[in-house]
């Protein structure tokens, strides 16, 4: 079940809450959880806690909390996560090979960590047929065969600029539905396909505003 008419900056949010539920369910014994713990732990007002979950229903009890046990399950569904979910990768680049080892440790490293990366794609010959941490190097040519019989919905963009909205076309018609873009340009796709956009270059630029510059002696 999708909740259409929920802004995604509240989807945003929910994985937030889930972090502090998984590390409560390593770290603690406790049974519960408030909202105004679970803000601070996630770094929001209780209000907006409340208001979040209620979008979803009724998790907490009044005068008790949030039973974490349950809220973790509860929220795992509603992010997709309660099974195994295949990704691809795109450009096995440094950035690429990078991420594909991080996403490689956290997956066999973490067991709340359902999303796991099964296939990588690249155009340069010297790297097809290869691997990166175990996962196979596939050609563009083959993204449709391989979105179809792993039944990948996920794609993280790793290429350059100029290459992302071809390769990107190329996925979505091959079916591909969610899109994770580290590409500095901005994606076109269709209402169906969510495209998350993460550029670096401009999240350093961002934070150079709030860094106090240093006057040359």
């Amino acid at each position: 079940m999708r909740w259409n008419k929920i802004s995604d900056a509240v989807i945003r949010r929910l994985p937030l809450y889930l972090r502090v539920l998984d590390d409560l369910a390593e770290e603690s014994e406790a049974e519960s959880i408030s909202s105004q713990e679970l803000g601070v732990r996630a770094g929001v007002g209780p209000a907006l806690v409340r208001k979040d979950l209620a979008w979803f229903g009724e998790f907490g009890k009044q005068g008790v909390g949030y039973e974490i046990g349950f809220l973790r399950d509860e929220l795992r569904k509603i992010l997709n996560l309660d099974s195994k979910l295949p990704v691809a990768l795109v450009g096995v680049g440094s950035l690429g090979s990078a991420l594909t080892r991080y996403h490689v440790r956290r997956f066999e490293e973490d067991a709340s960590f359902n999303l796991e990366l099964v296939a990588l794609f690249d155009n340069n010959l010297t790297k097809i047929g290869d691997s990166v941490e175990g996962i196979p190097v596939y050609g563009l040519e083959d993204i449709k065969h391989q979105v179809k019989e792993k039944g990948l919905k996920i794609v993280i963009v790793t290429v350059p600029a100029q290459s992302a909205q071809d390769v990107v076309n190329q996925f979505v018609d091959a079916g591909i539905q969610g899109i994770l873009n580290f590409a500095p340009v901005k994606l076109k796709a269709p209402d169906t396909v969510h495209v998350v956009n993460t550029d670096v270059s401009l999240e350093l630029q961002r934070l150079a505003y709030y860094v106090p510059s240093v006057s040359p002696n």
